[in-house]
């Protein structure tokens, strides 16, 4: 690993910590100090809350973290080898859900938290990144912090 490699290691491990689950102490480059990341927020919805969207027409916080998860899934898939899993992949279905019981919530943010675990790991023990897996690293940060940002509105507009 040359050097550069390794301070984009390290960048990128730590946004990735941010984003899910919440700064670390006070060193915070996404979200504030103190915030509790995508999964911990997750985590203290109920399947009602997460059945809730901000208005009929759109898609409820359940079919964000089904989103989400569908993604992550697609990159893991890539960095661990498979050549193009974008090729077959079904966008629509991952916005499909519109209610979910208890049990299924729970389960989705299990598939959720598993996906976001994998993704740290393989990226942990990349050795080498070219232009098109950091851009495709980078990318998996910023789609997350778009769905916190739109999860976090629906969440005030329910709570309104």
């Amino acid at each position: 690993m040359n050097p550069t490699d390794s301070v984009f290691h390290e960048a990128f491990s730590k946004l990735l910590s941010e984003i899910f689950e919440g700064p670390p102490g006070d060193e915070a480059f996404i979200l504030n100090p103190g915030d509790p990341g995508l999964l911990r927020q997750l985590e203290t919805l109920s399947a009602a809350t997460a059945s809730t969207s901000s208005t009929p027409a759109k898609p409820p916080i359940a079919a964000h973290v089904d989103h989400l998860h569908y993604g992550l899934s697609l990159v893991n898939r890539w960095m661990a080898g498979e050549e193009n899993p974008w090729a077959d992949a079904d966008w629509n279905a991952s916005w499909r859900i519109t209610t979910v019981t208890e049990e299924q919530w729970r389960a989705l943010l299990s598939k959720l938290r598993q996906a976001a675990t994998s993704w740290r790991e393989i990226s942990k023990a990349k050795q080498d990144w070219d232009e098109l897996a950091a851009a495709g690293a980078i990318s998996t940060v910023a789609h997350t912090a778009y769905h916190l940002g739109a999860i976090r509105q629906i969440l005030a507009v329910a709570r309104s």
